[in-house]
């Protein structure tokens, strides 16, 4: 019989995931899988550890369940084996940001698990960091550096928990009233960019904080990032653009915007400020660092016929009311930021 092993994090989102634990399982076992689970501890890289653990011992499927932090560690575990186990995502944190781009439903953990009944899947692309200072190796949604990319790991888990959405808004309204531009060489595919950023994005879905319009025609499986950087920008045309991007996508047009396809990147700061590094939410470590796409690295359960133009999911029109009011949230953090901390230039 195939095994299939769950690491889930009892502490990501609201803490739903213990209630649904048992129903989950048997959704697996009923799936042909015998399976087991796996509780991480406070211990850095617990999830990795087993995932790699468990890949190892000959577990056909490891299951994800958690946040976008418990992914990214589950695909850190594994992605240096010759031989990797098929994966799953349980999407109870904060975001869900691969669950998301996967299509998976995110309403009832019970129901993304029931995704391994419909039989599909898709080999992702993975991202592979190849600088030395890196405490991260991979990644499978986002990489960032500059101001805005603290943003994740600056918001506490508790207040994650808490308030969700809200706490991200609110942070990044104060992040952005203090952003700094950097210095950078960045070199990729064919190109190079020097100059003053703002920020840098390297994305592997279309998914970026809940919002599917920052990286509007990112490809899950063609060996590409989509490479997006901001050059210096005020305050008022940072708003412009994030205003952009929520609405239509259309900030990637923008003048101070350089948007690529590309399959390494290599971010050289010319300065010595520090340029951290933000991967799938968690700090990564600091610029310089190197970047590569490793095309279908990791087979993942997914809702393939759901990635289709115009298909629709009960999720999907929930988080429509969700990022308008995220929207709304933004603008009014926004006013308030710049109404206190004064006159930035």
């Amino acid at each position: 019989m195939k095994r299939a092993r769950i690491i889930y994090n009892p502490s990501s989102g609201r803490e739903a995931i213990q209630r649904d634990l048992l129903d989950i399982m048997k959704v697996y076992e009923k799936a042909g899988y015998e399976t087991s689970i796996y509780e991480t501890t406070p211990k850095a890289f617990s999830a990795r550890d087993e995932a790699r653990r468990a890949a190892e011992d000959g577990f056909n499927l490891i299951v994800a369940a958690g946040g976008d932090g418990t992914v990214n560690e589950v695909v850190n575990g594994i992605s240096s084996l010759e031989t990797r186990p098929l994966m799953a995502v349980i999407p109870s944190g904060t975001t869900n940001d691969y669950a998301r781009a996967l299509k998976i439903p995110r309403d009832d953990l019970v129901e993304s698990a029931k995704t391994i009944n419909r039989h599909e899947t898709i080999k992702m692309d993975i991202g592979e960091i190849t600088s030395g200072n890196a405490q991260l190796n991979y990644f499978m949604n986002i990489g960032a550096l500059g101001t805005l990319s603290e943003l994740t790991y600056e918001v506490p888990s508790m207040l994650k928990t808490l308030y969700g959405y809200l706490a991200y808004i609110t942070k990044g309204a104060e992040l952005i009233t203090r952003i700094q531009s950097v210095p950078v060489r960045i070199t990729y595919d064919g190109g190079q960019f020097e100059g003053d950023v703002s920020m840098i994005l390297l994305a592997l879905t279309n998914s970026v904080g809940g919002f599917e319009k920052i990286v509007p025609d990112a490809k899950l499986d063609d060996g590409k990032f989509s490479l997006l950087i901001v050059e210096k920008s005020n305050i008022a045309q940072l708003f412009n653009l994030i205003t952009k991007a929520l609405n239509n996508g259309s900030h990637i047009k923008d003048k101070l915007v350089t948007y690529i396809k590309t399959s390494e990147v290599k971010v050289e700061p010319l300065s010595n400020d520090k340029m951290k590094v933000n991967l799938d939410g968690e700090f990564g470590g600091v610029a310089p660092m190197a970047f590569k796409n490793l095309q279908g690295h990791i087979e993942f359960i997914a809702e393939t016929s759901k990635m289709k133009p115009g298909s629709r999911t009960k999720a999907q029109t929930a988080n429509e009311v969700m990022i308008k009011r995220a929207e709304e949230e933004f603008k009014t953090a926004s006013k308030e930021m710049k109404k206190n901390s004064g006159t930035h230039k």
